[in-house]
């Protein structure tokens, strides 16, 4: 017992004079623009709000799209990866933590014999050894610290994946509906078209016709055909992509509906999308996105294995002490005489490097550049989430613009294909004109669903940029 009274006073006094060495954190100094490159004056008037304020399902209401997003999140094996890293991370925090306090060993013995002269002992024995390191320079408390920050970086890769998950099956989610939509277009040129054959064989069997009209009319019909296989390649990969994302086996991919339907007045779309997004403040996006907290973590570690580093260059002082008891018998002229034993010791060690071949400095050398790299993978972070963001914006923007006016392309062509097709019913164009107009208009229609698509896309694109809220 006195043996234990001399440790723990000697840990007392230890700790109360221990200090941690190595430089504390400090979040460096990044210089960010003021408003994000893209944003117009409207937009910049208004950058207390944030499009990435919302939660992914007010932003997309597809609910078939919300299942989807539901599911991935649940069976993803990218998302139970990370979720594992994090698990294991915690127990990385656990096992560095461990060495900040005393590790203690029981150790049970039993021994027994017998001599020539007919004497027999039997001894039961408990000890328990107890053994600490005195953490006098802090380097078990850094090494704790660095593996806290990890563990943070750790949590906000998992944020990471699944922001990119949901981003992901967003996108070819809209894909899927956008080559569903090209494919609708497609059939019905085709029965547009098969009408116009039909058309040009009748007049040419009236005489009225003649067979250039008839092959020139196939022309359209035989493209459209062409494209639909193709297209339905397209939508079957489309489909194991996401299928894939969901952590399923390839199959169909239920969805809603599609894109956009042609109506009498023009295109009608499922969702409406507003001209402009707000991007918020730019001072917000270090806080929102989890990249940039992921950075920022692993420079807190970095900076915190310096000071593991400098503290090696310092005595380490360990503390020893054991103390035990034995219970036994043994035999002497007959008699059975208990022989109670008690065992006890204490022990203080220190240990101070002098020579290792250049081992530790080079040690510290290693952590600082390490450090180094660290701010400059933070910085870089910032500079890219920035990038991102003005790309996005400016796409949504750009792509919005494409798409009002590919409307009113087609619009026109429609009314060209109409206006050709009843002068050559009247005898008055030939049947090259009405071919010129559809073979437009049915380009004009791919190319509107694509621009279509390429606004989803670039929605997606800025709501993953800002750091939008995928929880």
């Amino acid at each position: 017992m006195r043996a234990f009274y001399y440790v723990a006073i000697s840990t007392a006094a230890a700790l109360l004079s221990a200090c941690t060495v190595g430089p504390n954190y400090h979040r460096p100094v990044v210089q960010t623009p003021a408003t994000f490159h893209g944003t117009n004056e409207s937009q910049q008037a208004a950058q207390t709000e944030s499009f990435a304020d919302l939660p992914w399902w007010q932003v997309f209401h597809d609910p078939q799209l919300q299942e989807l997003i539901r599911t991935a999140l649940k069976q993803n094996y990218d998302v139970q990866l990370a979720i594992e890293r994090v698990t294991a991370a915690r127990s990385q925090v656990g096992i560095v933590r461990s060495n900040q306090f005393p590790q203690v060993s029981l150790d049970p013995s039993f021994s027994g014999g017998k001599t020539n002269q007919g004497i027999k002992s039997n001894i039961f024995s408990m000890a328990a050894d107890v053994m600490f390191q005195v953490d006098l320079f802090g380097r078990y408390r850094r090494a704790t610290e660095a593996a806290r920050a990890e563990l943070l970086a750790t949590q906000d890769a998992r944020q990471t994946v699944i922001l990119t998950l949901v981003s992901d099956v967003a996108s070819d989610y809209f894909s899927l509906r956008d080559l569903d939509l090209q494919l609708q277009i497609t059939k019905q040129t085709v029965e547009t078209q098969e009408n116009s054959v039909k058309l040009t064989e009748l007049r040419l069997s009236h005489g009225v016709g003649t067979r250039l009209d008839v092959l020139q009319s196939r022309q359209v019909l035989d493209t459209a055909n062409a494209q639909i296989p193709d297209l339905e390649r397209q939508i079957g990969q489309t489909e194991d992509a996401i299928n894939i994302l969901l952590g399923n086996y390839p199959q169909d991919v239920p969805r809603g509906t599609i894109l956009g339907v042609e109506t009498p007045n023009g295109w009608k779309w499922s969702e409406t999308l507003p001209p402009q997004m707000p991007a918020g403040l730019p001072s917000e996006l270090l806080e929102r996105r989890p990249d940039i907290h992921q950075a920022e973590h692993e420079l807190i570690a970095a900076n915190a294995n310096i000071g593991v580093a400098k503290a090696m260059f310092f005595p380490q002082i360990s503390l020893l002490g054991s103390i035990g008891a034995a219970w036994g018998h043994s035999s002497f002229l007959g008699s059975t005489i208990p022989a109670p034993l008690g065992v006890g010791s204490y022990a203080a060690g220190l240990t101070q490097p002098l020579f290792t071949g250049g081992r530790l400095r080079n040690n510290l050398r290693y952590a600082k550049s390490q450090e180094r790299q660290a701010v400059i993978g933070y910085q870089q972070t910032i500079q890219r989430a920035f990038g991102d963001v003005s790309d996005a914006l400016i796409g949504y923007d750009k792509y919005h613009g494409v798409r009002e006016r590919q409307e009113q392309t087609v619009k026109d062509l429609q009314e060209s294909a109409d206006v050709s097709l009843m002068r050559y019913r009247g005898g008055t164009a030939n049947y090259l004109d009405v071919l010129d107009s559809q073979r437009s208009l049915f380009q004009a229609e791919l190319t509107l669903a694509r621009a279509r698509n390429n606004e989803y896309q670039s929605l997606v694109q800025l709501y993953k940029a800002l750091g939008g809220g995928w929880k």
